[in-house]
């Protein structure tokens, strides 16, 4: 192993509920946990990356990231989660040394659909090329930097029968199938950058070592949960965009060129798994991919993913807890 990586994530959700107090009954499309502490394990693997496409040549950029060991918990709609990427699982498969800070954010407040992405990567490989060798000089960039900073926020129609939460966060329990259309706003912006070129040295003699890009539109979507036997569940959902945006791209010889363009951009999201009064063990994957304006022949998009598996068991806090969990009560009350 060439080197050490550690990844350390908190994620802080808060959502709010108008739901009542005690569990629902068994009549209504799911039901919500409001006392129980949800405590959880789970694996996990973020990633952006860069994909890059000219004529009949593609590029996908990747970085190393690591897979990761977590615990976390969710009580009254806040979540904590920590995670750690161990040697063990990360052997070095000679992809270069990738070093970043991911941050991630998916809320789902009852008729609201929110995620924000802070994405800081440094140091990538080329997963494929179709004009390299295969010699590693070829295939690492370990200079390249990739930045991307945005949101989606989106309104839920049918929060009442269906439940983000009981995918995704796990305190509560979707216990018949339903589904959601969903609209909203996206903004995206960033940079990649590359001293010594984004694409190999013998591919282009005028290589480009710097794009920025900046999107925001209007997107929609739809969700819909399918449940078999009232535990075992499968949930999938889509969103696109119509993002009016600019890029920009700056050549080793100081030139630069840029593009505007209205170009669809998409927020997938995939849960399946068991879920049941205690337990839930399931995985989910959510991919968001912003497509760039295209520049001179060039067209460009950056992939966000998360997947996970998850092990869940919820219990309810004794009376000692449960005092030292009051000051999320208050926080919660104050903020209604």
């Amino acid at each position: 192993m060439k080197y050490v990586f550690v990844l350390t994530l908190i994620s802080l959700t808060f959502h709010y509920s108008v739901l009542a107090q005690e569990p629902i009954d068994s009549t209504v499309y799911y039901m919500t946990y409001p006392d129980k502490l949800v405590l959880r394990t789970y694996m996990s693997r973020k990633y952006t990356g860069l994909g890059i496409k000219v004529a009949d040549e593609s590029y996908w950029y990747r970085p190393n990231s690591t897979l990761n060991i977590g615990l976390g918990a969710t009580y009254e709609g806040l979540t904590l989660n920590l995670a750690y990427g161990f040697g063990f699982l990360n052997p070095d498969k000679q992809r270069g040394d990738s070093k970043y800070f991911d941050l991630q954010a998916h809320a789902y407040p009852k008729n609201w659909v929110i995620d924000f992405f802070g994405q800081f990567y440094n140091g990538y490989y080329l997963l494929r090329g179709n004009t390299l060798d295969n010699n590693n000089e070829s295939r690492i960039f370990p200079d390249m930097k990739l930045r991307k900073v945005g949101a989606s926020v989106q309104y839920l129609f049918n929060g009442d029968k269906f439940s983000y939460r009981a995918a995704f966060l796990q305190n509560e329990w979707q216990k018949k199938s339903a589904g959601s259309f969903m609209a909203g706003a996206e903004v995206y912006g960033g940079q990649v950058r590359n001293a010594l070129g984004i694409l190999p040295s013998q591919s282009v003699p005028n290589n480009f070592d710097q794009i920025k890009y900046f999107e925001i539109g209007p997107n929609f979507g739809y969700a819909y949960s399918w449940i078999i036997k009232k535990h075992f569940f499968i949930t999938l959902s889509a969103a696109s965009s119509l993002s009016i945006g600019r890029t920009y791209f700056n050549y080793e010889d100081g030139t630069g060129n840029s593009n505007w363009s209205v170009r669809p951009n998409f927020l997938m999201r995939g849960f399946t798994g068991y879920n049941s009064d205690r337990w839930s063990l399931n995985v989910n994957y959510v991919y968001n991919q912003v497509n760039l304006a295209a520049v001179n022949g060039y067209k460009a998009n950056l992939g966000t993913g998360n997947y996970r598996l998850n092990l869940i068991y919820r219990i309810s806090p004794g009376h000692g807890l449960k005092k030292k969990l009051g000051l999320i009560d208050k926080l919660k009350n104050r903020l209604k």
